[in-house]
């Protein structure tokens, strides 16, 4: 079971504080672990007291651009004290939050957080584009070497996490291609380059030289610094690396075809994933929502070990299906239950029964880690929480 080891298999961080008062645990706030989505830190006691089997270590720099370090206090809008980074930085304009990238105010805010809202979305900056002019550096400029500080935030998350005895996945961000929450640029005081959604999924059709140019430059990046954490953690100190976030799949469609994610994606996913099974004994993780069951064989094919979150409310995401097709070739990590409805709007029951059938049908014959399908969202019942973590050790015979 995994609640907490990436920005994909977390939880809002008022769900979080939630827990940790079911379980009795002390009250105190809670880590923004990642401030995009507002997921709240699942630390040592809660993964003890929920029984989960894998730790995680995130990327040193949020998508903000800044550290999760020197944390302070701050009372969200729906009224709950957290913990946030030292640089998070946030003006409140009309009732909306407005935050920050770098903590710079001098740049204009990169986020909004809006009013009765639960997390943030990027505020669009694209600048008018002249094609003519258009190079890939623009869109490179987030992706860097691994500086000192960041080389040595990993030699001490990697301490760290040996101490739990825990499976270990790691997000190193930067290693996803065309991943569009990154698109925007949140982190960047003044993004240059394609920088709208929509340009981007454009450029996708109308400019795949470019893009070519931007996802193999960023590839060289990506090796240089996959080198140095293989240094670090050495080739078993890492169970499973996440290696791209980039969705493929919308509710009912798919955001592309299996033929451009051939042609476009696949070079630059398989040159990465094969040089971590040669070189390491990582399994690679890659995430993507929606209806994807048209591009599991292109997963598989390009070297992804695992499938996450499992979006079975999408079309053509039956998990029998999936677990009958592909269960020998891939691992379903998530899936678990539907946060879309059943989760948040079914009864306690409804939720056991849900995720004990899941159970059934992904567990047959291995190859699953339960999680829920994405992050728990705000407001999701705390009863029904603790009912899906109970389904599973109900399902383990741990109660």
């Amino acid at each position: 079971m995994d609640f907490g080891s990436c920005t994909t298999t977390g939880m809002h961080v008022s769900c979080v504080a939630e827990l940790r008062k079911y379980y009795g645990l002390d009250e105190k706030p809670v880590k923004i672990v990642d401030p995009y989505q507002m997921l709240g830190e699942v630390d040592e006691e809660l993964l003890d007291s929920i029984g989960i089997s894998v730790d995680g270590i995130f990327p040193r720099e949020t998508i903000f651009g800044f550290p999760n370090d020197n944390w302070k206090e701050w009372r969200t809008p729906w009224g709950q004290n957290v913990l946030v980074p030292g640089e998070f930085t946030v003006t409140m304009e009309n009732g909306d939050c407005l935050l920050f990238p770098r903590g710079d105010t001098s740049a204009g805010p990169s986020a909004r957080l809006p009013e009765g809202g639960y997390f943030f979305d990027s505020i669009i900056r694209q600048k008018e584009i002249k094609e003519d002019e258009l190079k890939a550096d623009d869109n490179l400029e987030e992706y860097t070497l691994l500086t000192d500080q960041n080389i040595e935030y990993y030699q001490k998350e990697r301490k760290r996490a040996a101490r739990s005895g825990r499976g270990l996945v790691v997000n190193f961000g930067g290693t996803t291609f065309g991943d569009i929450a990154d698109i925007p640029g949140p982190g960047l005081a003044n993004p240059k380059g394609i920088r709208d959604v929509t340009e981007w999924y454009i450029s996708t059709v109308m400019r795949q030289d470019l893009l070519h140019e931007i996802f193999s430059r960023q590839l060289d990046i990506i090796l240089t610094n996959m080198r140095t954490h293989l240094d670090i953690f050495g080739d078993d100190g890492i169970d499973v690396v996440v290696t791209d976030c980039t969705d493929f799949g919308t509710q009912n469609s798919s955001i592309c075809s299996t033929d451009t994610y051939q042609s476009l994606y696949a070079p630059y996913h398989k040159k990465l994933n094969d040089w971590i099974h040669t070189n390491t004994n990582w399994k690679t993780f890659k995430h993507s929502c929606g209806a994807v069951y048209d591009f599991i064989p292109e997963f598989i094919e390009s070297g992804f070990d695992i499938l996450n979150p499992v979006q079975c409310s999408a079309a053509g995401m039956e998990p029998e299906r999936l677990k009958r097709e592909y269960g020998r070739d891939i691992v379903f990590w998530g899936g678990g239950v539907d946060t879309q409805k059943t989760l948040p709007f079914g009864s306690p029951e409804e939720v056991r029964r849900q995720v004990l059938e899941r159970l059934e049908i992904f567990s047959d014959s291995g190859g699953y880690v339960f999680n829920a399908i994405h992050n728990v969202q705000a407001k999701t019942p705390i009863e029904n929480i603790v009912a899906m973590i109970n389904a599973v050790k109900e399902y383990n015979g741990d109660t």
